[in-house]
């Protein structure tokens, strides 16, 4: 698997949408995300298509394509930031031209939909890509210091890092109200304990399960599965998400599960219910109300990388490897 060459102060970071547009971001988050990473040494620019906006607040195929294409293509770009998630990045698979991402390799981070694209590319150009912050998430300011260190440990060194626990976590609507937030304590929770070490694979579960039947599923074999979901999935149906998933999988090592949304209303109660109907996750390392996902922070992980999971004694120790 080959890792992208990590980002660095002085790096050219460009913006594109490959779904929902960038124009539905505010002009003052805007401003706010750019000065933050241009705060981090950053230079950053948009792709000629990321504010067009058409019935599904999206653009066409061929204008995502057109700015993914020239953002890797571009010798001048150096990573590659999703502007937001949305519902349609999965229409661009069949059409991209992996050749010329597989000889421009480059930083690729978004989370969400942009789920099926970074797992897409990561199958098809042997590449690592990145599950974590969009470009908008740089405009949270409360919370915003230690999701942009995971950020920073991850795309801006190639060294093994240990994925720390947030000290506070948040399920509000921050974009709409910056002041006024409200945080909890964080607890990553155990579910079965043991040592495992694997190839990282996910995202956004009902997204990553799109992929299936197609070319662009990557092969999941000894791997540490990462699943999360959004505020539209319940119990019922992420316990049908995560068996497609299970099913797919040809050997997992081990599985950690992102924070839910209140509004899933999932409970612990609820989802040790999901996980006990499984005999394959009785047996390897499953933790859960990790910091990845739609809670905030966001938190980053590699694509095609590499972890160990420790669980012992209800400690959790996560470690993970560029390559």
């Amino acid at each position: 698997m080959h890792t992208p060459s990590s980002l660095k102060k002085g790096s050219h970071i460009r913006v594109i949408a490959p779904s929902r547009s960038a124009s539905i971001l505010s002009e003052e988050g805007i401003v706010q995300a750019k000065k933050r990473l241009e705060s981090l040494g950053f230079t950053v620019s948009f792709g000629q298509h990321v504010f067009e906006c058409d019935l599904h607040s999206s653009s066409s195929i061929e204008h995502r394509l057109c700015d993914l294409h020239e953002a890797f293509s571009n010798d001048q770009v150096d990573g590659i930031l999703t502007a937001i998630g949305g519902f349609n990045c999965n229409e661009l698979l069949p059409y991209i031209d992996y050749d010329l991402i597989r000889q421009h390799p480059k930083v690729l981070c978004g989370y969400s939909d942009i789920t099926a694209l970074a797992n897409a590319i990561t199958a098809k150009c042997d590449m690592v890509t990145y599950s974590g912050p969009h470009f908008s998430s740089f405009q949270m300011e409360q919370g915003q210091e230690e999701q942009t260190a995971m950020f920073q440990a991850c795309v801006m060194s190639s060294e093994p890092f240990d994925f720390i626990p947030s000290t506070k976590w948040s399920d509000d609507a921050w974009y709409l109200n910056q002041a006024n937030r409200q945080f909890y304590p964080t607890t990553w929770g155990t579910y079965q304990e043991g040592t495992a070490k694997g190839t990282l694979y996910g995202g956004n579960l009902c997204t990553l399960n799109l992929l299936q039947g197609t070319p662009f599923m990557p092969r999941i074999k000894d791997a540490i599965l990462f699943v999360e979901d959004d505020d539209l999935v319940f119990p019922e149906t992420f316990a049908r998400d995560l068996a497609s998933l299970l099913q797919h999988a040809e050997s997992i090592k081990g599985l950690i599960i992102g924070r839910f949304q209140k509004k899933s209303k999932m409970t612990e109660e609820h989802l040790r219910f999901i996980l006990d109907k499984h005999p394959m996750l009785q047996h390897i390392p499953v933790i859960y109300d990790v910091d990845i996902g739609h809670t905030q922070p966001v938190f980053t992980l590699p694509i095609g990388g590499s972890a160990e999971l420790t669980c012992n004694g209800g400690e959790v120790k996560l470690r993970i490897f560029q390559n």
